[in-house]
């Protein structure tokens, strides 16, 4: 079953590669929506997806790149939109 993940990433997320460490899972796993970074020092991923593949994608999220380190990790889940083709980092 499809559906959407809302999720904010706490930590020191921004600076470090994480958006591009998001564009790169969310390719390995077909998962579509984009990741930006917010004026609050988290970064905003919106997701969609398979269920399983939205599962892995959020573990690799909750870990991170190498030089991230996450401290929360909230999800909002929703119905499938299909919105999103590709994913995408915006600015």
């Amino acid at each position: 079953m499809k559906e959407n993940l809302e999720i904010i990433v706490s930590g020191r997320v921004q600076g470090v590669g994480y958006r591009y460490f998001a564009q790169l899972k969310a390719s390995d796993h077909q998962i579509s929506g984009f990741v930006r970074n917010l004026p609050s020092g988290e970064v905003m991923v919106v997701a969609e997806g398979e269920q399983p593949d939205l599962e892995t994608f959020l573990d690799h999220l909750k870990n991170g790149p190498t030089r991230a380190v996450v401290s929360k990790v909230t999800v909002s889940r929703s119905p499938f939109t299909g919105n999103w083709t590709g994913f995408s980092v915006k600015y």
